[in-house]
Order: structure tokens, then C-alpha cells, then sequence
């Protein structure tokens, strides 16, 4: 996402791929200007748009203008008059001016007329911005001047690792220059392997220069136009050292199994262009996390090469460090096949320093009415749900964006469950918007025809806790199980001193739950779906760092975190300054008040508190619901039970928040240990 979401002014000398890079999703109005605040600067630093309908397919462009649905391809060198089709050979579209499409200092907008080809009514569309930046992406024009080789000059200051020329005054290929083939040329809106046509169109690559001129001049044709658009390769030049890699263009090799080759960048990835270059006859395709990536479910596709509209299959999968191939289909993992790829990392990439950039409780009611959007003010990763006033199957619903449709639930130990198939498409629509999460600005619950879980029931009131991955704050890991002593990547680049995993293919296993906070980070356990007071379990995890969690050698029988072949998801916590406060403390009993110093400045807006010492139940408080000196709502996150309300056991404070001595039976017990998860 973009630094706005993260309440951040970045240092002058600092770069972060949120203010660079940025996947946005809309849905058309069919009137008037969509305006796609993403945080991008484009007026100011320059950049590239790229449009394409989701939901509609466009037809094969027989020349001008680009017909509706197609790809719409916009940068500031060309300015917004002039859109490109990546799926076609034609020229730019010089027809479109400020009434179609317009850039903006935070992103861009659809134009006043844009109603036909950016801003169709009810059509959903995916969109990626590209902003300019040394060690990331360059856009250059330049006009031909027929000599068999030319050096053009760019500012990527590091050598590209992919180079796509588009002439844009007539017709010609897009031609693509991939690292992997060198000289040997690819066709974005064509199938055909590397050197097929286009041998050295695009030549040698430097840091400053790459050449034009070869396979037959089409590439430095006298007096036409050109634009190339540069991609970096592992470049560094992000994040608070200045080292950290945004971007990477490289191959790999498929092995024709479902369980594909591991590609490790370093990072996790948000977004993947995909195409394989040895043989002819696979298409591009474009994959992100907004519209679907997920951990073993259901990826969304585009295909640049195409004016298809999105389609769906299980094609790979992102790992904290990279992304695994999950798939046989030859267009990603055939056998010895050869895969060129540009990945660009997820962000953020910054600290947070406020609470409501990372999480947000809402209230609404709800409506039975299937691609219900609940609005929660950010784009989140993970939600827990539920209906407050009843008592209801399993307890808090969680969705993770990691694991896409199925969902799992805090009050029981079942495994995740397919919304589609089990529970009628809660926490989940329907194929035109991918998963729950493909929302800017929340997600998307359904229908509740059978009442199981009540996340959407018609005029009942429900509440959503919404978690945003972020440095130093929370992240989401999955990972599949060995049943040996091992590590597990994450990137929350802090050491985590809370965290919760849940077996995800089997009702098996328990929610673990451990942590530093709770004594040892190796030996101490709770389980969130219990009120059982914590154990001492030696060697149950091993010492976490700012990169991994341990499983240790003490697995339970019922495998609840490390089970040879079964899958898991981790939830991370930690202490993140000003924004969250992972902690304990000691009850002091009847007549007493604790106040509980979070280091905030305007209080506690969720409040998670369990006892640790003795029996005790997971108890959820938050802004939405109320936290005042008056009453208090509470959920329980291991039961199904109703919201119970009457009570004043939690207050807020500016600096954090309040136990009460009303909470002497509860979270206040005379001597007794408490953990706590609170967020500003």
C-alpha cells in the first residue's frame, strides 16, 4: 500500500515500495470521475498506469481506437492523451485527453467521459501504477533514427533487468528484453519464445544506456516513436538502510509436478508477471495479491498477451521469502520448461506510526445479501467477525488474505473451511471479485441463508476487527508442517512476542498460542480457543528472531503446529511504539484500578486480555463496540456465546488503558497473571 496508510512521512533519503508501486482495484460507475487515491505520486515523479477490466472481455483491436475492456497503458512521458494495448500490435490511441483518464499528485482518476473504457458501470477493474524511481522502474521515449545500433540513455541507475519497446506512431511487437534470454527477444502481446523474431531489437544493458536497433531495425526505425519502459533487477535502494530489494527479473526451471519449484527472492512478492520463453505457445500472466495470490486456493489471472477477461486456477503460491509453483499447468511449471518472471515485493515496507493505519473496528448491520462490502476504512489482511447479540457456530470467524476464501474460527478447534462450500459464501464473493479481501477499503462478506456463522444476517449487528500487516506491528505466515524441529520465515521484522497458529487442513488441532509475552518464547503455551491457564511444555518452540518463529522437538500428538504434511496459518504480534503494546501484568483485586501504560497518546481502541496463571476465558474489547468509564462490551474470543454487556471493566486512557476494580472476579483477580494485546 502507500505511506498515507501508514500514517508516515518518510525520510527524503528513504524509499519504500508502497510509494512506488501500487495494485488498485474499483468497480466502474458508467458516469461521472472515479478518483483512485493510491498514494502514488504521478504529476509530480512520474510514472505508468496500467488499466484492464476484470470482469469483461475486450474485443481484438483491428487498429484505432483500443476498443472497451482492453489493456490501457498510460505514462506521463507520453502524458494522459495517449493509451497503448499491450495485446495489440497498433500505435497509441491518441483519441482519449484529459475526458478519459487523468494523472494525479495521489494516483489518478477515469476522466469526466471515461464511462465506455475506464469507468464501464459495474464493470471491476484491476489497475497497477509504476512510479518512476532509480533502482525500480524508468519510462523513456525516444524517436528513431534507423542506425543498426543506438544507445538510449535512462535513469534506472542500475542495469535493467527487463526492457519493453513499444513503437507508438504505428505498428510493431512489443518487444521485451528479459535478462534470462539476453539478446534474445520476446513478444509481450504474442505466445512465441524468446529469439524467435526479434534477435538483439533490444541489445546491450547497462546502467546508464541500453541499445536499440537490431532485428531489423524495429526497434530504431527512422523518424518513428518509441517508449520503453525499464524494470531494476535486485538493485537495492529501499527501505530504512537503503539496501533492501523491491524488484526482482529472473527464471526458473518447472518440473511438471504440483509441487513446483521454490523460488526465493528475499521477500515476499505482491505482484508476478509470469511467461515462458523456450518454447512457443504460453500466454503472459499476471498475478497480484489484491485480486488473488493466495497460499493453496484459488489465484486471479490476467494475461497481458490477451484481451481476455480475469480467470481463476491454482497456479502459485507466495512464501515470506519468495513463491512456490503449486501448479502442472505447462503456461507456469511444465517439465525443463524455462520461466522468466518480474516480481515486485509487498508492502509496506514502513514502521507504522499510528494505530488507525494498521487496524480499524466497524459496526454494521447485516443484510443478506450476497458481495455485501463491509467498509473498514483500510485494505485489510486479516478480519475477525462475528455477530454480537447471538449465540454462534464456532465464535470469531478470521479471514486471512493469505488463504483466500476458506476462514477459520477462534471458539472451536476446526480446520478452515471453505465458504463456498460449507457455509453459502460468507466472507466470500462470487468469482467477479475474487476473494474476501479484493476491496480497497475492506472486504466482502455474502449470503447466510442457514444462520451458521452470522456474519451477514439480515438487521442483526455485527462487528469486524480489521488487522493490516505492517513492520513491527502484525504479519500473517503460512506454512506447511514437517514434524521435525524447524524455522519459519515471517516478516515482521521485529522479534513477534505474542503469536497464535491454527492447523488449517484437519479440526485436529487447537489454536497455539505463544510468545515471550506469556514468560518463555520456547516453552510456554496457551490455547485460544480454551480457557486453560498456560503450560510449560520444554523445548515447544524454539527462540524467535526478527525473521523466525521455531518449532521445537515437544509436538503434541495432535499435531496443533507441526504435523508432517498438514497446513497452518501464524498470526504475529509485537510491540510497535505508539501504535501497539504487547504486555502483562498483575491483578491487584476488589477496590483496585490498574492502569495500564500502552506509551499511547489517545487511548486503547482494542483491548485483548487472558490470565495466564489459572482458568480464564479470551476476552475482546474495542472503540467500536465502546470502551468508556460507562459500559463496556465484551466477546469472548473461545466462546460462541453472546456479546455480554452491563459491565465497566476496561476503561481508556490516554496513555493506554484501565482494568477496573469492577474486573476483581475477571481481568482483575488479587495476584493473578494477565497477558494483553492492545491497539491505539
Amino acid at each position: 500500500m502507500f505511506s498515507a496508510d501508514l500514517g508516515v512521512t518518510p525520510s527524503s533519503a528513504a524509499n519504500y515500495i508502497e510509494d512506488v508501486f501500487s495494485t488498485w482495484l474499483y468497480t466502474g460507475t458508467g458516469s461521472g470521475t472515479v478518483t483512485n487515491n493510491n498514494g502514488i505520486d504521478l504529476t509530480g515523479k512520474g510514472g505508468m498506469v496500467w488499466i484492464k477490466s476484470r470482469t469483461s472481455a475486450g474485443t481484438v483491436q483491428t487498429g484505432g481506437p483500443i476498443p472497451p475492456n482492453n489493456h490501457y497503458i498510460f505514462d506521463t512521458v507520453r502524458t494522459n492523451n495517449y493509451a497503448l494495448n499491450s495485446a495489440s500490435i497498433y500505435g497509441q490511441d491518441a483519441t482519449w485527453g484529459n475526458t478519459y483518464f487523468r494523472f494525479l499528485s495521489n494516483g489518478f482518476d477515469t476522466g469526466t467521459n471515461g464511462a465506455t473504457y475506464t469507468n464501464d458501470s459495474g464493470n471491476n477493474y484491476a489497475t497497477w501504477t509504476f512510479r518512476e524511481q532509480a533502482k525500480f522502474f524508468d519510462v523513456v521515449t525516444y524517436t528513431g533514427d534507423g542506425a543498426a545500433s543506438r544507445n538510449i540513455s535512462h535513469g534506472l541507475t542500475t542495469t535493467p533487468g527487463c526492457v519493453i519497446v513499444k513503437r507508438t506512431d504505428s505498428t510493431s511487437d512489443w518487444i521485451v528484453r528479459h535478462r534470462t534470454y539476453g539478446n534474445n527477444n520476446l513478444i509481450l502481446n504474442s505466445t512465441g519464445r524468446a529469439g524467435l523474431t526479434y534477435i538483439a531489437a533490444i541489445g546491450n544493458l547497462t546502467s546508464t544506456t541500453f541499445t536499440v536497433g537490431g532485428g531489423g531495425g524495429t526497434t530504431n526505425v527512422n523518424g518513428a516513436t518509441y517508449v520503453a519502459y525499464l524494470f531494476a533487477h535486485d538493485a537495492g535502494g529501499f527501505g530504512a538502510s537503503g539496501t533492501d530489494n523491491v524488484i526482482t527479473c529472473d527464471s526458473y526451471t518447472g518440473n511438471g509436478s504440483a509441487t513446483g519449484p521454490a523460488v526465493i527472492l528475499g521477500y515476499e512478492p505482491q505482484w508476478l508477471l509470469i511467461k515462458r520463453g523456450d518454447t512457443t505457445g504460453g500466454d503472459w500472466n499476471l498475478i497480484d495479491n489484491m485480486r488473488g495470490f493466495v497460499v493453496g486456493g484459488t489465484d486471479s489471472e490476467l494475461n497481458p498477451n490477451l484481451s481476455n477477461a480475469e480467470s481463476t486456477g491454482t497456479f502459485v503460491t507466495p512464501t515470506a521469502t519468495g513463491f512456490q509453483l503449486n501448479t502442472t499447468d505447462a503456461g507456469y511449471n511444465a517439465t525443463l520448461g524455462t520461466y522468466i518472471y518480474i516480481a515486485i515485493r509487498r508492502g509496506p515496507m514502513k514502521t507504522p506510526t499510528t494505530g488507525t493505519s494498521v487496524f480499524n473496528p466497524v459496526l454494521y448491520t447485516g443484510t443478506n445479501v450476497n458481495n455485501r462490502l463491509v467498509d473498514t476504512g483500510i485494505a485489510p489482511d486479516m478480519v475477525m467477525v462475528r455477530q454480537r447479540n447471538d449465540t454462534v457456530l464456532g465464535g470469531m470467524v478470521v479471514g486471512d488474505r493469505l488463504i483466500g476464501q476458506p476462514y477459520l474460527t477462534t471458539g472451536t478447534n476446526n480446520g478452515a473451511i471453505d465458504a463456498a462450500a460449507a457455509f453459502d459464501k460468507q466472507l466470500v464473493g462470487v468469482s467477479e471479485y475474487g476473494t474476501a479481501f479484493s476491496a480497497m477499503n475492506g472486504f466482502w462478506c455474502g449470503i447466510d441463508a442457514t444462520a451458521k456463522l452470522n456474519v451477514n444476517t439480515t438487521s442483526n449487528n455485527h462487528i469486524a476487527e480489521a488487522f493490516k500487516r505492517a513492520p513491527g506491528f502484525f504479519d500473517s505466515v503460512c506454512y506447511t508442517g514437517t514434524g521435525v524441529t524447524r524455522t519459519i520465515d515471517h516478516n515482521l521484522g521485529v522479534v513477534p512476542e505474542l503469536w497464535w497458529i491454527k492447523k488449517r487442513n484437519t479440526a485436529s488441532g487447537s489454536w497455539t498460542v505463544g510468545g515471550g509475552v506469556l514468560g518463555s518464547a520456547t516453552s510456554d503455551v496457551l490455547t485460544l480457543n480454551s480457557t486453560s491457564a498456560k503450560a510449560s511444555l520444554s523445548n515447544y518452540f524454539t527462540t524467535p528472531t526478527a525473521t523466525t518463529i521455531g518449532i521445537g522437538t515437544a509436538l503434541p500428538s495432535s499435531g496443533d503446529t507441526n504435523a508432517n504434511g498438514s497446513t497452518y496459518t501464524a498470526h504475529l504480534f509485537a510491540t510497535c511504539p505508539g501504535v501497539s503494546k504487547v504486555g502483562s501484568y498483575t491483578g491487584l483485586g476488589v477496590g483496585f484500578t490498574l492502569t495500564i501504560n500502552c506509551g499511547f497518546t489517545s487511548g486503547a481502541r482494542f483491548v485483548l486480555i487472558k490470565r495466564t496463571d489459572s482458568a480464564g476465558d479470551w476476552y475482546v474489547w474495542d472503540s467500536a463496540r465502546g470502551i468508556s468509564s460507562g459500559n463496556d462490551p465484551y466477546l469472548l474470543l473461545n466462546s460462541t456465546a453472546a456479546e455480554v454487556t452491563g459491565t465497566n471493566y476496561v476503561d481508556t486512557t490516554s496513555i493506554g488503558f484501565q482494568v477496573t476494580s469492577a474486573a476483581s472476579t475477571t481481568v482483575n483477580v488479587s495476584g493473578g497473571s494477565y497477558i494483553f494485546l492492545a491497539i491505539a
